[in-house]
């Protein structure tokens, strides 16, 4: 392909050589093979910074450079260089003009928000695919093109990952692609080069502010905003109250979705629904749908991730008893996942991680009378200090009884997080104990459960591993549970 048509819609200055040059591949990780005749795109990281290797590549037989700033060592060498203001951004473009534009041949569906993303992502695949739609989905736990299940490593992809899997899901005949679109992906313009056709908004609260994240919680909120600036349709929480500050200069066609009475479409008549092996939550949807819906997981929250979905599958004619059916059948990875042990407790699984999650979470689970609420969970080593001191005072504030124990530790002593968690629970009245090892506390809430206990595993969720001075070691709080109830562990 031509540099000049992979440059279409980018503002650049040629600096060396001419875009009239074929162009053999293009390759923006230093670590992958340079092909001959290559465009390498030099991306800054916080770790890392690909203008350092421009000389190598080209030297390697990279023909082109797509440069931010100048760059040294490639002054009279056989390589053309191209300057821009953003090379993140440029490569989206170039991204989607190498791989054929293939958001175009799909319906694109881009969830951001601080809750609910996975879930609801998860919720509308099911809905579409139980209306006889083809879906893909891109997001925290997995990538999914058919039968091809793909663990992710980000929640939204680099902008040249995510084209190359657009292009793979209409390859494979699929019609539309569900993807989770965090903060990040906005801030490095990864979802940039197309138009999403419904951007979506679940609700907003401080996060990922932290050196290497965003610096502060208004800039944390525009990068979520950016979404609604590159989509057609925005469906967003008519709730949430910072949806007017979202929003500005937004440039879709709006709706909204809630309980409010305001909101376009909207749940009303709530009941909890505690049933021996379930907890869930029947509501009525009124306003642009009238039906009865059952969600077999717990809460307010719960409500809020099916009214989105349903808000987005309204949009493609699904019938209701296509929703209704959806609703009742699916089943997300570590989102509020129950775990069958015993009639006698309720043990769930959750990703709740930071101290906005746990409480939304641990409030929910309160509202259904449990016998005790009983929290284990530990926090990320090498984040905020302040997350912990927040966890564990909601978990000392709301669950009857806390485990304390380790998370990822990273590069810091599982010990020393411990001793931050504390200092949070010490606040509070809450009692607790202290078990280091993630697999003894888990071992610990099942043999000491009671009757009517309602457990929860928080932190881990959909993860598989614990990562331990940047070794990640196999760990699923699942399989653990199996091989101590196989090992003969005692619980009531």
């Amino acid at each position: 392909m031509k540099l000049s048509d992979l440059l279409e819609k980018i503002d650049y200055k040629c600096i060396q050589g001419t875009v009239d040059t074929e162009v053999s591949a293009v390759i923006y990780d230093s670590r992958k093979r340079i092909v001959p005749g290559c465009l390498f795109i030099c991306i800054e990281g916080t770790n890392f910074d690909g203008h350092g290797y421009a000389s190598e590549v080209a030297d390697k037989g990279a023909g082109v450079l797509l440069v931010s700033r100048p760059v040294e060592g490639v002054s009279g060498k056989n390589v053309t260089v191209i300057q821009v203001e953003d090379t993140r951004y440029a490569m989206a473009f170039i991204s989607a003009v190498w791989f054929g534009h293939p958001a175009e041949k799909l319906k694109v569906i881009g969830i951001t928000g601080t809750k609910g993303k996975t879930t609801t992502a998860y919720l509308v695949k099911s809905i579409l695919e139980n209306a006889g739609f083809r879906v893909g989905l891109v997001g925290t736990i997995e990538t999914v093109i058919g039968e091809e299940h793909i663990h992710s490593d980000n929640t939204t992809p680099e902008s040249w990952l995510l084209q190359e899997t657009f292009a793979r899901m209409a390859e494979a005949g699929l019609d539309t692609v569900v993807m989770e679109v965090s903060s990040q992906a906005l801030k490095l313009h990864r979802t940039q080069g197309f138009v999403f056709d419904y951007g979506i908004f679940t609700n907003l609260e401080p996060d990922h502010i932290a050196p290497g994240e965003h610096a502060d919680f208004e800039e944390y909120m525009a990068c979520k905003g950016l979404l609604f600036r590159q989509c057609r349709v925005g469906i967003v929480n008519g709730d949430d109250i910072h949806k007017e500050k979202l929003l500005a200069g937004h440039t879709c066609e709006l709706e909204t979705y809630g309980t409010g009475e305001n909101c376009m479409l909207r749940a009303g008549d709530l009941e909890l629904v505690n049933n021996p092996g379930e907890l869930g939550v029947n509501f009525h949807v009124l306003g642009l749908m009238d039906f009865h819906a059952h969600m077999p997981a717990p809460g307010r929250f719960s409500v809020y991730n099916a009214l989105c979905a349903i808000a987005i599958c309204r949009h493609f004619q699904v019938e209701i008893q296509d929703i209704r059916k959806a609703l009742r059948d699916v089943h997300v990875k570590g989102r509020i996942e129950k775990v069958k042990i015993s009639d006698k407790f309720t043990l769930l699984i959750d990703y709740a991680h930071n101290a906005m999650a746990l409480e939304s979470l641990l409030s929910t689970l309160k509202e259904y009378r449990p016998g005790r609420l009983v929290c284990l969970f530990g926090c990320g080593g090498n984040r905020s200090r302040q997350r912990r001191f927040e966890m564990g005072e909601v978990s000392g504030s709301l669950a009857d009884f806390t485990v304390i124990t380790s998370d990822n530790p990273r590069f810091e002593e599982p010990e020393d997080i411990m001793e931050d968690i504390k200092k949070g629970m010490e606040k509070t009245r809450g009692q607790y104990v202290e078990i280091c090892d993630r697999r003894e506390a888990i071992a610990y809430v099942i043999s000491h459960a009671k009757e009517g206990d309602l457990i929860v595993l928080a932190g881990k969720g959909h993860e598989d591993y614990q990562e331990i001075r940047g070794v990640k070691y196999p760990m699923d709080e699942r399989v653990i549970i199996r091989e101590l109830l196989d090992g003969g562990l005692e619980h009531i």
